[in-house]
């Protein structure tokens, strides 16, 4: 069954907020509505809505002038198994030792390294992403110069791909969290997917805090694949939270946003080690 989208823009998160309420009004009625900031600096808002039902193209042009936003663009999606495209699509990813893959990709594990099944339905993280990849080649590289994790933690684990890959490789059990109730229950099937429920402990958290995560602490090892914006309003939670001389491997990060955050967690007594790039994406490895 074909589906539709429409889709505008406009410069002002109170009118880009208002006008997604107002979405949920029209009729036909949408399945979805959503509003996103555009994370490239500009302050642009995108708000969409996704219905099942064609949508009325006057309405949505009488919301588009009431709210002063872009003229909305309305498409026709077609009906696709998008699960299986993107089973298609997908290949394989090597980070170092890592190795990420579908179920659909099992027989290509090549022999020594360690792998961490994803299916291409799950939620953000299926190391697909320069984020993702970066922070688990940072892993990788941290290892080979002979750090073990002792106590690890990934905030804002998505798929808990991190988290998974620094159990596979040292010897404690590793603490993940994500402020979704969904990321959360993803998490949980991909660690029992790839047999570390006794290693991969999963909690719902917004940052650090949850009693299990303030229990643990403090952190050799932290991960943060968020967003530029979170990450510095994170950093004095991570200096608290981290041991003196830990480490923290942050993704999610711009180029062109990388020394803001480096200039935040400097601020906590935290220092730069080293950044990987992979894209328009940036890694970086720091140090309390």
């Amino acid at each position: 069954m074909p589906t539709w989208t429409a889709f505008t823009k406009l410069d002002d998160k109170a009118r880009a907020e208002a006008l997604g309420e107002a979405l949920e009004e029209v009729w036909p009625e949408p399945t979805g509505v959503g509003v996103f900031e555009i994370e490239d600096g500009s302050g642009t808002w995108e708000v969409g809505a996704y219905f099942i039902e064609e949508p009325d193209d006057v309405e949505l042009a009488l919301l588009a002038a009431a709210f002063q936003s872009n003229a909305f663009v309305i498409s026709e999606v077609p009906d696709t198994d998008w699960v299986d495209k993107v089973r298609r699509e997908l290949t394989p990813v090597v980070a170092g030792r890592f190795f990420v893959y579908g179920s659909h990709d099992a027989d290509k594990i090549p022999e020594g390294s360690e792998p961490l099944l994803i299916e291409a339905a799950m939620a953000f993280g299926t190391g697909h992403h320069g984020t993702t990849q970066g922070c688990l080649e940072a892993l990788d590289a941290l290892a080979n110069e002979g750090f073990v994790g002792q106590n690890v933690a990934d905030i804002g684990c998505g798929t808990a791909v991190l988290g998974m890959g620094a159990a596979r490789i040292w010897p404690n059990p590793v603490i993940v969290s994500d402020i979704d109730e969904v990321a959360v229950e993803v998490a949980e099937a991909n660690v029992a997917a790839n047999g570390l429920t006794d290693k991969v402990i999963c909690v719902e958290a917004a940052g650090f805090e949850n009693d299990a995560l303030h229990a643990r602490a403090p952190y050799d090892l932290v991960f943060a694949n968020i967003l530029k914006q979170p990450l510095i309003d994170l950093a004095p939670s991570m200096k608290a939270h981290v041991a003196e001389g830990g480490y923290m491997i942050l993704s999610g990060i711009l180029t062109r946003q990388a020394d803001e955050v480096v200039a935040a967690y400097a601020e906590q007594g935290i220092s730069e080690v080293r950044r990987g790039v992979i894209g328009d994406w940036v890694t970086l490895l720091l140090r309390k």
